[in-house]
Parts: structure tokens; sequence; C-alpha cells
């Protein structure tokens, strides 16, 4: 095996590790921030590192006029709709149960892609979107049918991965005519300006009376300039070498380290009901991202995936 390829494999694998961070971090920044500030600033810090990123490698392109439209759109969808059900979500569920619902997106992408542009659907996809389900409702009801996580948090998570998966269906508007950090730099930046007025009508006149913690600013930070900037950049350089395809099958790590720091660092309880369901939603998706990676793709299309909890 290469160098190149190895530091690939380091690459995203650190990058899933950090993103499995994320949603246990959540919890530490809700107890200073509210769900508007977190992402307000969350985007805020992150802007610096995509921009800067983009400009020191020479890959920020302009957006041409007539392309805003679909920019703007694919703002909307994330991370304005999409940050707004995650962030609110895991005020309601635990980090694992976050995790676990939000790791089906590449399982539903491709039913997507098939119903509006005509994609074609394996039958790995149909047979891995029906075993993770199955996985989901395991970690999500308890065994004596109820649920395990406030019915609220679940129907939240559910809008961040509907908004995951119309972002995905609007990026291919632009990915033949930008490379990805040009439109995850652009996107957050409108994403930024869309959060602006909420964040100064319900955020800015509470922001003096709070009272921000240690635990609470370092894991804004971490949100900020790991989850949507340092990851990004290790999961760009691993897409550079492994295909987005390849890369994206290490997403099935998130979730399990979430599980692992939830027990750890939560307490959160991990009955084998629950372990099991983390097992088989991965077992879900490694069959639909295997089908993937077997189908022979157009020149310029590897690109066209959506780049996990950016």
């Amino acid at each position: 095996m290469s160098s190149g390829r190895t530091g690939a494999y380091i690459s995203v694998i650190l990058a899933m590790m950090f993103w499995g961070f994320t949603f246990v971090l959540y919890k530490y920044a809700n107890e200073s921030f509210r769900p508007v500030s977190i992402i307000f600033l969350r985007l805020f810090i992150s802007i610096f590192f995509l921009f800067g990123f983009a400009l020191l490698l020479n890959r920020l392109k302009r957006i041409r006029k007539t392309d805003w439209k679909w920019l703007l759109l694919l703002s909307l969808f994330e991370p304005f709709f999409y940050f707004l059900g995650e962030v609110n979500g895991m005020t309601l569920v635990t980090p694992t149960v976050g995790a676990v619902i939000i790791s089906t997106i590449p399982l539903i992408v491709p039913f997507a892609a098939y119903y509006f542009y005509r994609e074609r659907l394996t039958l790995l996809n149909q047979i891995g979107l029906v075993v993770s389900f199955a996985g989901v409702l395991m970690v999500v009801f308890t065994r004596n049918e109820g649920l395990s996580a406030d019915a609220r948090g679940i129907l939240l998570m559910c809008v961040a991965v509907v908004s995951a998966v119309g972002y995905t269906m609007v990026v291919k508007k632009l990915i033949d005519h930008y490379n990805p950090i040009t439109i995850t730099a652009y996107q957050s930046l409108c994403g930024l300006v869309m959060f602006l007025p909420l964040f100064l009508i319900l955020e800015v006149p509470r922001l003096q009376t709070i009272s921000v913690s240690t635990p609470s600013l370092l894991a804004l930070l971490y949100l900020g300039v790991i989850g949507s900037g340092i990851c990004f950049i290790l999961l760009t350089i691993a897409i550079r070498e492994l295909g987005a395809s390849r890369a994206n099958i290490f997403a099935n790590l998130v979730p399990v380290v979430a599980a692992i720091l939830s027990f750890l660092l939560l307490k959160e309880s991990m009955p084998l009901l629950k372990i099991a369901g983390i097992l088989v939603v991965i077992a879900g998706l490694f069959m639909s991202q295997i089908g993937e990676i077997r189908l022979k793709k157009a020149p310029g299309k590897d690109a066209f995936k959506h780049p996990p909890y950016a």
C-alpha cells in the first residue's frame, strides 16, 4: 500500500472518529448555549477554516450568477434546516440515537436519486435500507415496545435526514461546475446569513445573562474548528486518494464512536438490544455502499455524495 493511500485511510478514520465526538459534545455545548447559538457560532468559526483552506490551495471558485438560486436552495436544506433539526433534536435524544438516525442518510440518498434522476437502484441498496431500518427500530425502541428517546427528538433528527437528502439532490446541479470545498464554504456562509436574524432576535438579548462553562466553550470550539473545519479537510484528502464511495464507507464508524463515548462520558445505558441495533444499522450501511462501489460511474460523478455531518 502506498504512503499516499495509507495517509488517506488514516485521514478518513480520524475524520469519522472526530465526527463521532460531535454528537457527545452537543450535550456539553447545550449546557450553556441554546441550539440557535450553537449553530450560528459553529458556522461562524468554521467559515474561517473553510475559506482559508480553499484560498490556501487556490481552490475557491467564483459562483456564477445563474447558480446562486441553486446555492441558496442548497443552503436552505443544509445547513439551515439540517442543523435546526439536528441540533434541536440532539437536545432531546441521546448521542447514540442521534448518530444512528443521521447515519441512515447514505441509505436514503439512492432512492431519492432514483426518483428525481432515475439513477440506478441496486438490490443491495434496497436490502441495505431494510436491514438498517430494522436496526434503527432496535435502537429507538425498548423491549417493552416503548420509545427509548423523546418522539419529538426522533422527529427532529428525521427532519435533518430529509434535509440532507434534499441537499444531495440539489448539489447535483452544482457539482459539475464547482469543487466540494467551494460549495461547502459558500453554503456555510449563506447558512450563517440565514441564521443571523434568528440569532439576533432570539439569542443576543440572552447572551449577557448566560454563564458560559469551560466545557461548553471547548465543545463549541471543537464543533466549529474540528467538526466543520478540520474533518472536512481530512475527508477531502481521503476522497482525493480513495474516491467518494470508498471514503464514505468509513462513515459507519460514526455511530460506533458516538455510542462508545456516550457510554463512557455520559453514562448512557447500553443494553444488548441497542448494541445489536447499532451493528445491524452498520451492516445495512455497508451492504448499501458496497453496492455503490460496484457501480460504474460516469467521469466526474464520484463526488456526488453527501459530506457526512459537515
